[in-house]
């Protein structure tokens, strides 16, 4: 009798083995999001249970996709390189996208032909529409090349977004927005806006979503790798740093507080990314958080980012992007980085913020 139920509770271990491996990649695409409560996601012939096996197993991947990491948890701080070159999985087993890792042509041709939307947002207040030409022109030769893409334009200064001719199916919204004085309220409102178009529009018209920096340019290949249910990029200046010295906010006030025992990656500010209904959580969050800071007259050190990093400690991203997707133009390629596919051009912040 025990070996018997050994034998049932091994061929178990063994049949929900294969279906979790079946579904983890179903579980990034937005084909998972559209069969949701379904309890179809898979379909088998029934025998000795298996159908309501499966069913039970997918409805429950389905509705337990997110990461959560509770707070004040002790670990090793993960790395990005070893002593054997590149680390390509998180400890909670995420892809961290690297050159190599993945076959470009292929995972492309898999995602379009599940006809997605690509919502894609950028900030370009006062001086800063400068950039909108290079950011735009690069995006359409390296962005998500024949996927539909729409683009979605925060600015003060409607009448500086330069025509730029747009592929097919690539399309652009201009939505005005107040001035500021402030770059740094700038910032801080971004997740705001960032909220209000998702639960507006995007909600109902797109697939994923990207907030991207506009003071960047395109210059490698950024294509269907970088989807997933929340994606996050790692900071290029912090990729070898401990994460005692990360920029972190440190008062203890700040919602944005991180505890100097306690972080994964520094997370750049300029990408974030992932399902529309993911981003929207992460936005309303760190929106929420940002105005129970303002209720107290405190700003975190490094405003959304300083937010950002906080959700990403204790909400893992399903897919980390490497440096390879913010890179810096000042600073030269290194042996891990062989490709560039997304850097933030050099500029005078004097000369194109209002205040220092």
């Amino acid at each position: 009798m025990i070996r018997s139920a050994q034998n049932i509770h091994s061929f178990l271990f063994v049949l929900l083995g294969m279906i979790l491996s079946g579904l983890i990649y179903v579980g990034y695409t937005s084909t998972w999001e559209k069969y949701r409560g379904q309890n179809e996601c898979l379909k088998t012939e029934g025998y000795l249970g298996i159908t309501k096996i499966t069913t039970l197993v997918s409805t429950n991947m389905q509705q337990d996709v997110n990461l959560y990491s509770p707070q004040g948890l002790f670990y090793k701080q993960p790395i990005v390189v070893g002593t054997g070159g590149i680390v390509t999985l998180t400890p909670w087993l995420a892809p961290i996208v690297w050159e190599g890792t993945f076959d470009p042509q292929l995972i492309d041709s898999i995602y379009k032909q599940q006809n997605i939307t690509i919502a894609t947002t950028v900030f370009a207040l006062g001086k800063y529409t400068q950039f909108l030409k290079t950011f735009l022109e690069s995006a359409e030769q390296q962005y998500f090349v024949g996927f539909r893409v729409s683009y979605y334009i925060f600015t003060d200064k409607p009448e500086d977004v330069p025509v730029v001719k747009l592929g097919t199916e690539r399309y652009l919204t201009v939505l005005k927005v107040p001035s500021s004085n402030r770059w740094q309220e700038i910032t801080l409102r971004r997740m705001e806006k960032l909220e209000k178009l998702i639960e507006s529009q995007l909600a109902n018209e797109a697939d994923y979503v990207f907030s991207l920096d506009v003071d960047t340019k395109f210059y490698g290949h950024w294509g269907a790798e970088s989807l997933g249910r929340l994606v996050g990029v790692i900071h290029p200046g912090y990729y070898q740093t401990p994460r005692e010295q990360f920029p972190y906010e440190r008062r203890p006030k700040s919602q944005a507080f991180i505890p100097s025992a306690e972080g994964d990656y520094y997370y750049g500010g300029a990408v974030i990314g992932g399902f529309v209904k993911d981003v929207l959580q992460l936005a309303k969050t760190c929106r929420k958080q940002l105005d129970a800071d303002a209720a107290i007259s405190i700003e975190a050190v490094w405003q959304e980012e300083s937010h950002l990093n906080k959700y990403f400690i204790y909400n893992k991203p399903s897919k980390v992007l490497s440096p390879e997707y913010l890179w810096q133009d000042f600073k030269a390629k290194t042996k891990e980085v062989k490709v560039i596919r997304f850097s933030q051009v050099n500029k005078n912040y004097a000369a194109v913020r209002p205040n220092p």
